[in-house]
């Protein structure tokens, strides 16, 4: 049931996503519209309000992440997620604001008072593009539920979109014409180990997905897979060294970002 639960949540999350980028788009021209897509969607748990309570007691702001991690009082995992309106560097935002961003949650980590039991993993869902020269290899499906697309499902539901997006139908309609099954991963995004432990100038070979991450969570807190796909995910384990001494005890000095953070 949990797993079943988390599941619906992550799709949840990404249909919000989705939908958000759409209505900002369409909203363009109409500057109401704009402003209402922009309040209400603000938080993807905002379209979910029987969800909205378990959401808010785990979630805080960022200013308070930072202060945690100053303090060494985060707990034991936490999700850093940006202001996707304008630190995802996605088209066409100011993709400095997001390294600024990222830059800033790298460095509170590495000089807050917990930093020498801490394991950052910065990762990306998407890396910029959508196209890499290296094929993709086989997946494990992470259960036997064949992918829908509820538009193209229910006809009753098509017709009525058709009427007023017809552009999108026919997108999503086309879409669905592709493979149902999630056995093949997608184009590889960029992934950065930042701990004491963290290999020096080592480039992880191993095939990891962002189930990795579950992976390591679950083998940390001995805690069961939710899919087929963690259960036979690796955990990162191998980009870090646990053996020897840690050899970023004392962090590095990194280059400065571009922007500083908050100074826009």
């Amino acid at each position: 049931m949990a797993g079943d639960a988390s599941a619906l949540r992550r799709f949840l999350r990404h249909r919000a996503r989705a939908a958000r980028r759409r209505l900002q788009s369409l909203g363009r021209s109409f500057p109401p519209l704009r402003q209402a897509v922009h309040k209400d969607m603000q938080f993807t748990a905002d379209i979910f309000p029987l969800d909205i309570t378990r959401f808010l007691l785990h979630v805080r702001s960022t200013d308070q992440f930072f202060t945690d991690a100053d303090n060494g009082t985060l707990p034991a995992f936490s999700i850093v997620d940006p202001d996707f309106g304008a630190f995802s560097e996605e088209n066409p935002q100011d993709i400095r604001k997001g390294e600024s961003f990222a830059a800033e949650v790298i460095n509170r980590v590495m000089h807050g008072k917990a930093w020498q039991d801490t394991l950052l993993i910065w990762l990306y869902d998407e890396c910029g593009g959508y196209y890499d020269h290296v094929p993709p290899p086989a997946a494990v499906e992470p259960d036997d539920v064949e992918g829908r697309c509820v538009l193209t499902e229910h006809s009753w539901l098509r017709a009525g979109m058709r009427l007023f997006f017809p552009g999108y139908v026919a997108n999503a309609e086309k879409l669905d014409a592709g493979p149902r099954r999630y056995d093949r991963y997608g184009f590889r995004v960029p992934a950065v180990f930042v701990s004491p432990y963290a290999r020096p100038d080592y480039v992880c070979t191993q095939v990891l997905d962002h189930t990795s991450v579950l992976k390591l969570v679950e083998q940390k807190w001995n805690l069961p897979s939710l899919t087929a796909r963690d259960a036979a995910a690796a955990a990162p384990l191998d980009a870090l060294d646990l053996d020897g001494p840690p050899a970023f005890l004392k962090p590095p000095s990194l280059p400065a970002p571009s922007l500083k953070w908050g100074s826009w």
